[in-house]
């Protein structure tokens, strides 16, 4: 049985944004993606002060360096499409106010029809905290949990009343409304984040680095929806960091979705046997312009669907 397929739009250096991403957008749609999808980065320290996600000595990849603003992406996505999804793969939230963010993601989903998926994360840059964060680095999860409270009480009914650290409505009305329930999905990958996504998130949005580490997480937070009590399935969809290559890979060190598009596509088989929901591709990182990735993208969805994903 298939599943959904989704396409990362291009958000790096070598693409033209007001001109490639709705180029892109709508040749994705018409190849048969299902969804639409960003991530955030908001800034690329020189010289770095710390390693890639945190770890010591790993670099920034150098596409980093560049990346346009997801919610701005996705906007000029939704003008040119009509029928995809949506989604942040993820939005590092604290980086953000609540309110904000709220009537932003909102008055997206309005505009686009309902088809906005609302992926969060907390990050891990303290150069982008230092820069952007709503609170200090350490209390990222906490202004997480407000985020996602403000954003049920602003997207509900009015009138609209919340009193947080962050956010303070007394009574207000507060529109566009989305146009329907918006999904919020979380990436977790720790006990405490797995808690706050079984207790108030919809949705998990992790991230391929192999198929055995993606079912070992994925059974843990199983484990914990069952310790929880919680009996409303949750949603998954992976992230795929795909780095292409014109001809396979043939050293002993690839990683996971790493060389031509038949590796790539054999690693989406074998993480889709996990038994994922949708699964996202991001080939954005090495084609040299649109056209190349618009072609790549074509040959990893045909492909895929002739492998039964």
């Amino acid at each position: 049985m298939t599943i959904p397929l989704g396409l990362a739009l291009p958000q790096t250096r070598q693409y033209s944004l007001g001109t490639d991403v709705p180029d892109v957008a709508r040749t994705a749609e018409q190849i048969g993606y299902e969804s639409l999808w960003v991530f955030e980065r908001a800034l690329f320290p020189e010289p770095a002060t710390q390693g890639l996600y945190d770890m010591d000595g790993v670099p920034w990849p150098d596409h980093y360096r560049n990346v346009a603003d997801p919610l701005v992406t996705l906007t000029l996505a939704a003008a040119a499409t009509e029928r995809a999804r949506l989604g942040s793969s993820v939005l590092v939230a604290p980086l953000h106010l609540p309110f904000q963010l709220a009537k932003a993601l909102a008055s997206l989903d309005a505009a686009s029809g309902g088809r906005v998926v609302a992926g969060l994360g907390t990050g891990w840059s303290l150069d982008e905290y230092a820069a952007s964060g709503v609170r200090p680095f350490e209390e990222r999860g906490k202004v997480l949990d407000e985020i996602i409270e403000v954003f049920r009480a602003v997207w509900g009914p009015d009138p609209v009343r919340y009193d947080g650290e962050l956010t303070k409505i007394a009574s207000a009305v507060v529109g566009p409304k989305p146009a329907r329930r918006i999904p919020i999905m979380l990436a977790a990958n720790n006990k405490k984040a797995l808690r706050r996504l079984v207790d108030h998130a919809d949705g998990w949005v992790p991230v391929g680095m192999g198929a055995e580490q993606l079912a070992a997480q994925w059974r843990q937070l199983q484990d914990v929806a069952a310790e929880r009590g919680r009996t409303e399935p949750i949603r998954t969809v992976l992230r795929v960091n795909a780095t292409y290559t014109p001809k396979a890979y043939d050293g002993s060190d690839r990683r996971p979705f790493q060389g031509s598009v038949d590796q790539i596509v054999e690693d989406v088989v074998a993480h889709a046997a996990v038994g994922l929901d949708e699964i996202f591709l991001d080939l954005q990182s090495t084609p040299r312009d649109a056209q190349e990735l618009k072609d790549v993208a074509t040959e990893a969805y045909e492909k895929a669907r002739a492998a039964g994903v």
